[in-house]
């Protein structure tokens, strides 16, 4: 998918896996006046429900390319959602970011990040977003301010268009100090629509959500806190 662009607009490329944070990170891109290329991935993912999801967000802010990109992290195995390991159900919140959970993809953001940083140098963007979030999340490394601290510094040092053409690369991460009520509240001010978002790791064959994995009950606690109902189906 791809439409018209205007040159002179500062572009920015935003990894959307088509759940709550992703989608709220896109339209925040949108609010700055960037240019939206967006970036998502099947990668072996149990199933394609969040990709078909990604699309539709996608479609829904009428960005400037959406690219999907396959690669198959299944042939490393290693995380609930990337092989045949059950994806633990009805935890308490209190537990949930206390250790690194199953549901943990090894260098998932690593490889997104990289990809969208190699995009953007294609297209000329010194901007990249993601929709990580350090309060509510399932205690993923990657998903930790340090963490983006250190990739914006390799991104500075590797790339060509830091280096040679003066133009930094900055990773933007908008929401790693909100919760998910706040995510939520925001999403809703700059008209998320968040019927058209998946976020469960373990869906039923037509979509709807399980209603019982840490990203499903994070997010229901998310709605519940906001004072609203998670318009998405649940089984």
């Amino acid at each position: 998918m791809e439409k018209k662009q205007n040159t002179a607009e500062k572009k920015a490329v935003i990894l959307l896996s088509g759940g709550i944070d992703s989608a709220t990170t896109l339209a925040i891109a949108k609010s700055l006046n960037f240019a939206t290329y967006a970036l998502s991935f099947s990668y072996g993912q149990r199933h394609s429900v969040e990709v078909d999801a990604a699309r539709r967000i996608a479609r829904y802010f009428e960005v400037c390319r959406h690219l999907i990109v396959n690669i198959d992290l299944r042939t490393l195995g290693g995380s609930a959602l990337t092989a045949d390991i059950d994806v633990p159900k009805n935890r308490d919140l209190r537990d949930v970011s206390q250790k690194i959970p199953v549901t943990y993809v090894p260098a998932r953001n690593t490889i997104f990040l990289s990809y969208a940083l190699a995009w953007a140098e294609v297209i000329g963007a010194a901007d990249i977003f993601i929709g990580v979030n350090a309060l509510d999340y399932s205690g993923y490394p990657d998903c930790r301010p340090e963490y983006i601290a250190a990739f914006e510094k390799m991104a500075q040092l590797a790339t060509k268009s830091s280096v040679e053409d003066n133009q930094p690369m900055r990773i933007n991460a908008p929401l790693i100090n909100l919760s998910k009520e706040q995510i939520i509240q925001k999403g809703l001010k700059l008209g998320v629509d968040f019927s058209l978002t998946h976020s469960c790791y373990d869906p039923s064959a037509d979509g709807s959500a399980c209603g019982a994995c840490d990203s499903c009950l994070l997010r229901l606690n998310g709605f519940r806190s906001a004072g609203l109902k998670d318009p998405v189906r649940y089984r």
